[in-house]
């Protein structure tokens, strides 16, 4: 994993906290100092935090399973599509559909008639229902796409969630804290800490913020996954290796065997 630099993080605005007054208590270690009103975040820590963090999501995503990203608030959302997209993961940037994780069985019985719906238009069928019912049917596509497209391929819970603003996605929060699901997050000056298994204390308002966090993270993720493909590549090499060995031992024995039938024929 490539090493975070302060400097970086300093030109891209993580540093800038929320105003003194509205600042949660417990985030006090990870706050560097006041300025005009302001907290502001000591960036050395979040140096430290975004590495913790990225190791972690590294071996999760190394394990094979899927990590979910959360960010509904408008500066997040283009941001976190773009780059869970790049790496095949998860995410929820409309409105955190309720029992997401709770009720998992039934948002996949969701997921699974959009699936449906894509069959009837592929074999015909969507074609014998009448024009009113089928602009009914290409509502509910549009909606369960927006909600819910982005979540499609996970077909189990996730190894873990990445939050941006932990306030605002109070509702997800808690649902992994029922199904202790990891919870990686950006925890700003005015958020609680203890809500979260990985904090990163930066800026989670920025979308320059946001964008550097989020790059740092997912070239984490990337790595895991990369390590992941490598192991079974080579796995897959020394079945090979093994089956060659294997092919080469019977056809060493089938030869012997025939050499000694015909050497015995010829006695």
């Amino acid at each position: 994993m490539a090493k975070v630099e302060v400097k970086e993080l300093l030109e891209a605005g993580v540093h800038f906290g929320h105003l003194t007054r509205k600042w949660d208590p417990n985030m006090a270690p990870y706050v560097y100092m006041e300025r005009n009103g302001i907290h502001i975040i000591n960036l050395y820590k979040t140096a430290a935090k975004i590495e913790e963090a990225g190791a972690a999501l590294s071996k999760i995503a190394n394990s094979g399973r899927k990590i979910l990203f959360v960010a509904t608030k408008k500066q997040a959302k283009d941001i976190v599509a773009e780059k869970a997209t790049a790496i095949n993961m998860p995410y929820i940037t409309e409105r955190w559909p309720g029992g997401m994780l709770t009720n998992f069985v039934t948002i996949r019985k969701a997921v699974k008639k959009m699936a449906s719906i894509d069959r009837m238009k592929k074999d015909g069928t969507f074609l014998t229902l009448s024009k009113k019912e089928r602009l009914q049917v290409d509502r509910l596509r549009a909606k369960l796409e927006k909600n819910l497209g982005s979540i499609s391929d996970m077909t189990r819970l996730p190894g873990a969630l990445f939050v941006v603003d932990i306030k605002r996605e109070h509702i997800a929060i808690k649902e992994a804290q029922k199904l202790n699901i990891p919870i990686f997050a950006m925890v700003d000056t005015n958020s609680d800490p203890r809500q979260v298994d990985y904090v990163i204390p930066a800026n989670d308002d920025a979308s320059k913020s946001i964008d550097k966090i989020l790059t740092h993270v997912t070239n984490s993720i990337s790595e895991g996954l990369l390590e992941r493909k490598a192991e079974k590549d080579a796995s897959e090499e020394g079945d090979d290796t093994f089956n060659d060995e294997v092919v080469a031992t019977e056809k060493a024995n089938a030869l012997a065997k025939a050499k000694k039938f015909v050497a015995e024929e010829e006695e």
